[in-house]
């Protein structure tokens, strides 16, 4: 059954931009997937350690026919062919992919915890993702996007208009 996933794309370092224009075209080629839509692009500051680079961020909507821990793989497959390497927590990195939303399932298992974890807290994941998202979107925990939104204020973000894909 298809399901509708967003995936949350991060980089700061290699040309993040560029990065996440790369991961897109890898997402489109996924098996049994199709990208059924991208946000814009968003500066954000580093979450964690500040001695590293802004991030440039964004969400994208896929339908999909892969189960949650195949789709997972298949994201970190993405990271690792675009130089991913993980020498710390929150560090800077090529890209990130992270499944935030997958249909209306709760997932706590131990490599996929789906709402993303501490979703609520953060910027560069809810507003990207308001951008693809249908209005009312409740989560499946109960949540609606909106409040999430209202709870978490639009700072340290900048829509990056020039480097956004187009729509």
């Amino acid at each position: 059954m298809t399901e509708r996933a967003y995936i949350g794309l991060g980089s700061n370092l290699a040309s993040p931009a560029d990065q996440l224009d790369q991961a897109l075209r890898s997402l489109a080629t996924l098996p049994a997937t199709r990208l059924a839509d991208v946000s814009s692009f968003y500066a954000s500051d580093p979450l964690g350690p500040a001695d590293q680079p802004r991030y440039v961020n964004a969400v994208a909507a896929l339908d999909t026919d892969l189960p949650p821990i195949d789709l997972l793989d298949a994201l970190q497959a993405i990271e690792h062919a675009q130089g991913r390497v993980r020498e710390r927590r929150w560090g800077a990195r090529t890209l990130d992919l992270d499944i935030i939303l997958y249909g209306d399932r709760l997932i706590d298992e131990p490599r996929l915890r789906v709402p993303h974890y501490h979703l609520q807290a953060r910027a560069f994941v809810l507003y990207p993702l308001a951008d693809v998202a249908p209005a009312g979107l409740r989560l499946a925990d109960g949540r609606f996007l909106s409040d999430l939104l209202a709870q978490c204020p639009f700072e340290g973000l900048e829509r990056l208009e020039a480097l956004s894909p187009q729509r």
